[in-house]
């Protein structure tokens, strides 16, 4: 048995580290596994399908790509309440601004991101990073947040392949964490932190899944999660936006490759979150901010869920139930090529 924590630099906080809880006796509950497979190529009853009319009475024109709109049900709105009550003077409100998109991989409802192969997942990259620079210039955007939550074990209600993008006049804590760990970091050493991981990372190489030219794939020495991975360029950049097309298609190469992995280790939709971490776009300098893609997902056994419980709700910090070095082999020993074949 080994106890350990490990300094996750990023978030400045330590992870806990104890492996061996990954087969303990378990009696509580248990996730079914995803159903995706059995989906139609199109379901009349889907909101995001070409030509179905969506909650809002509008109706989805008959995309044959990406299809980007307006959220219906957004988290944010351009006509926020600015007056609002304070319930007491030790309270503080303020308006939520902003704009919410939903972006669709495809027409097709029964496939994913992890079944469309590289050049559309690219086609993908290339639109979040001009909605990024889009949605970034305005004086009312703060930060644009990408993120993709895929599987019923997170709660997703609509299983056609999308992300979504939140364009808010606030910056997501975690990102504004991120930058401010960054900056520091970059004021003491003139790098950008996360151009040292990817060095401690590639030096190590036991838990790197795939590189490219420009592109690398991993499961950080501090994971939180039993397969989370971290999708980066080699170049430090700020947002998807500032990398050169074909920095974008390895990046691409590398996320697909991930994800195909992911399917292919219980043979099943393999749920998670994915999040870009961007620079925001508030009009402030953020030296040695590093673009990369999380990903978290939910499982540590095929239909047992990482519940957040009492170290991370109660106490704070994160407990692992595995190695990312054991998780790291898992991913590394699949065939890059998915499960299933061609749609």
């Amino acid at each position: 048995m080994v106890w350990e924590q490990r300094w996750h630099p990023l978030r400045e906080e330590w992870v806990v580290v104890a492996a061996h809880r990954q087969d303990r006796p378990w009696s509580g509950d248990t996730v079914a596994a995803s159903t995706q497979a059995e989906l139609p190529r199109h379901s009349p009853e889907c909101h995001f399908c070409p030509g179905n009319e969506r909650v809002s009475g509008q109706r989805n024109p008959d995309y044959t790509g990406i299809h980007v709109f307006d959220n219906d049900h957004p988290c944010v709105g351009s006509d926020a309440p600015v007056d609002l009550d304070v319930p007491h003077p030790h309270y503080r409100n303020r308006p939520a601004t902003g704009i919410a998109r939903v972006a669709c991989y495809t027409p097709r409802h029964d496939l994913s991101l992890s079944r469309l192969g590289v050049d559309t997942t690219h086609a993908v990259l290339t639109e979040l990073a001009t909605q990024y620079r889009e949605l970034g210039a305005r004086d009312d955007v703060d930060h644009v947040l990408v993120f993709e939550n895929r599987g019923e074990a997170v709660g997703v209600s609509n299983p056609h392949p999308h992300c979504q993008i939140y364009a808010t006049n606030f910056v997501f804590r975690t990102i504004a964490n991120e930058a401010a760990t960054c900056a520091k970091h970059h004021a003491a050493t003139g790098r950008a932190l996360l151009q040292d991981i990817l060095d401690a990372e590639r030096a190590d190489a036991k838990r790197v899944l795939t590189e490219n030219d420009s592109a690398i794939a991993f499961v950080p020495y501090f994971a939180r999660y039993a397969y989370e991975v971290f999708v980066a360029p080699l170049r430090p950049v700020a947002s998807l936006a500032d990398l050169s097309d074909s920095e974008r298609r390895d990046l691409a190469a590398a996320l697909s490759d991930v994800l195909v992995r992911y399917d292919n280790l219980w043979q099943m939709p393999f749920p998670y979150v994915m999040a870009f971490h961007q620079a925001p776009t508030d009009g402030r300098e953020h030296p040695g901010f590093g673009f990369h893609i999380e990903l978290h997902p939910p499982l540590r056994k095929p239909e047992l869920l990482k519940y957040l419980a009492g170290p991370e709700i109660g106490g704070g910090n994160f407990l692992s139930d595995t190695s990312p070095e054991t998780k790291a082999a898992e991913l590394g020993a699949l065939p890059s090529t998915h499960y299933r074949s061609d749609p």
